[in-house]
């Protein structure tokens, strides 16, 4: 289980995923700059720590790392809501009341991925 982001690789994170390519420290940290003015070796060290967590990859380019996300965020949700179904209390009784709070749309996304052509 890799476990919760905290306030700062959240953002970072959200950084990534919307970026369409690979970024520096450098453009991680421009990217975050408007609303949040952070010293470059922070930026550096939390994009350390989600390395070693597993969350990004990251390639080296010259002198500087290049950044990925390991996922998408599509895949960490559906991870995370694995997590949660896997952990003590009753996976049944959630899985209902999970079933009973999703829109109409939401409904028929996941009748048609249970009853698709890979599911049986």
């Amino acid at each position: 289980m890799r476990g919760r982001l905290g306030e700062l690789e959240a953002a970072v994170m959200d950084v990534l995923w919307g970026d369409a390519g690979p970024c520096r420290v450098r453009d991680v940290r421009a990217r975050l700059a408007p609303a949040r003015p952070l010293a470059y070796t922070t930026v550096m060290t939390v994009l350390d720590n989600l390395h070693r967590k597993g969350w990004v990859r990251r390639e080296l380019d010259g002198r500087a790392y290049l950044y990925t996300p390991a996922a998408s965020r599509e895949e960490e949700t559906a991870r995370a809501l694995r997590d949660l179904l896997d952990g003590p209390g009753d996976t049944e009784a959630v899985l209902l009341h999970f079933a009973r709070s999703v829109s109409e749309r939401e409904s028929a996304v996941l009748l048609a991925a249970l009853s698709g052509p890979d599911r049986g």
